[in-house]
């Protein structure tokens, strides 16, 4: 298996998870979940641990998330300043729903990031967790992600940060960002990848039921997310047809008449309501339908053919999906199968 290109054999990486009152449970839960699983695994394996995660906090002691849970923090982000340098260190700042105030009311955290990210093999900001980041300047320059609902505040507020609005998570050299709660599950499974490999990173993903690298780049919205958003009633109705309805051509005047809206007002109103073209949409929903179908095979003897699932999501032929797909993934239909298949596959 591949080994972490600076990491010293038979030493586990450290990962210092650092907590704040008010840290989002589901965050700091779910990656802690990844490196021990990613233990365990191992251990099956004959192998030593690879992670030894901490939890971090400015005082030591409990420390309240944004639900009933509290995390005990073992070490202080003082005491973790002296110990912090050289191989194998990992760092993982967990995001807030009330990012604002717990940015105002933390300075020490912005500094503290400051000062400790050029002596540490990674520095890994979690959801709205990028804004401490920011906020230290470290992100100028780099590309990053955040959740999407902080995405517009986070570009207005650092110019020179390139935001990506619907990426899953960013690598930027050393530092790593993600969009929000199971994007960071999907950080660390690329961290467990990255550190052992691509087979031990499939069955923790396997354990936690996640599908393993869903791309970087894919977006963060599901089609049907997307039209929860809009709340006018005859868009919504639309699109909620049109995810019914995937096998059967959708000429702009079929969707306007839907709407009982003439074709120009119809456009109009939708992107409006959506930011996007009523075809766009129609491109986004077939694509999403086609990726179901493919990374539901979960026997390759029992597989659709290519040129069913382009009917099923009304693509007239094999080409148009291809097409689709490469214009959107980067990657072939096939090549999507091959990688994000079900379980069966290896």
């Amino acid at each position: 298996m591949d080994q972490h290109h600076h990491h010293p054999a038979g030493q586990p990486h450290r990962i210092d998870l650092v907590v704040y009152p008010g840290f989002k449970a589901l965050e700091a839960v779910g990656p802690m979940s990844v490196f021990d699983y990613a233990n365990v695994h191992l251990r099956q394996h004959g192998r030593p641990d690879g992670y030894a995660v901490r939890v971090v906090a400015a005082q030591a002691g409990a420390v309240q998330s944004d639900t009933l849970m509290a995390l005990t923090a073992t070490h202080t982000l003082a005491e973790l300043e002296q110990q912090e340098g050289g191989t194998g260190c990992t760092v993982v700042l967990v995001g807030s729903r009330n990012i604002e105030q717990v940015l105002a009311a933390s300075p020490d955290l912005v500094a503290w990031a400051a000062r400790v990210a050029p002596r540490v093999d990674r520095m890994i900001a979690l959801c709205s967790g990028s804004f401490f980041l920011a906020a230290a300047g470290l992100l100028d320059g780099r590309r990053a992600a955040t959740h999407w609902s902080v995405a517009a505040l986070l570009r207005q507020r650092y110019p020179a940060i390139d935001v990506d609005p619907d990426a899953i998570y960013v690598r930027d050299g050393p530092l790593w960002t993600s969009a929000g709660v199971t994007a960071g599950i999907d950080l660390a499974l690329a961290l467990v990848e990255e550190d052992f490999g691509h087979a031990l990173a499939l069955e923790v993903a396997r354990d936690l039921v996640m599908y393993l690298k869903r791309p970087g780049g894919q977006s963060q919205f599901s089609v049907q997310l997307a039209s929860q958003g809009t709340a006018h009633r005859d868009i919504q109705a639309v699109q909620t047809w049109v995810l019914d309805h995937l096998a059967e051509p959708m000429p702009l005047a079929a969707l306007a008449a839907r709407a009982a809206m003439s074709e120009r007002h119809f456009r109009r109103v939708f992107v409006q309501e959506t930011g996007q073209t009523p075809s766009a949409f129609v491109d986004a929903a077939r694509l999403e339908g086609a990726r179901r179908l493919l990374e539901s095979t979960s026997q390759p003897q029992a597989a659709l053919p290519l040129k069913t699932v382009a009917a099923r999501v009304g693509m007239g032929s094999e080409q148009a999906l291809r097409q689709l797909f490469v214009r959107h993934l980067g990657i072939t239909p096939q090549a999507y199968r091959e990688r994000f298949g079900g379980p069966g596959r290896r």
